[in-house]
């Protein structure tokens, strides 16, 4: 169990250290009008889950502790979820209605496209 709980967090480490990275190149490219690292990341990190779940459970290419290693303490880093609320409920505070509502829409249904396009992936693979 200890062992477990190493890799949960060395795999959490290079999620911090890889959306770190992520957002700030893409922050960089994209500039800061709008949260453009945080959604990459979140759009990314769905993707990614997708992939990994459907390799896991359908092609049986990762066992379930890898499977958990890598949601748990990669994605669980990776993504931004909160970061993403946050955000969003300081444009509310701004009187930035659109610009929330366009953080909103656009993370979620992005999101879920590019878990479907995941899992998809994970399918043909």
């Amino acid at each position: 169990m200890l062992q477990k709980l190493m890799l949960i967090a060395l795999a959490g480490a290079c999620g911090t250290l890889s959306r770190y990275w992520l957002s700030g190149v893409v922050y960089d490219l994209a500039g800061k009008d709008f949260p453009w690292g945080t959604a990459a990341a979140n759009i990314l990190g769905c993707f990614l889950f997708g992939l990994v779940w459907e390799l896991a459970e359908g092609r049986y290419f990762f066992r379930a502790e890898a499977r958990t290693i890598f949601l748990t303490g990669f994605m669980g880093a990776f993504t931004t979820f909160s970061t993403f609320v946050f955000e969003s409920a300081g444009y509310l505070e701004d009187g930035r209605y659109f610009t929330c509502l366009a953080n909103v829409a656009f993370q979620t249904v992005t999101g879920f496209a590019a878990l479907f396009g995941g899992l998809i992936l994970g399918r043909m693979i």
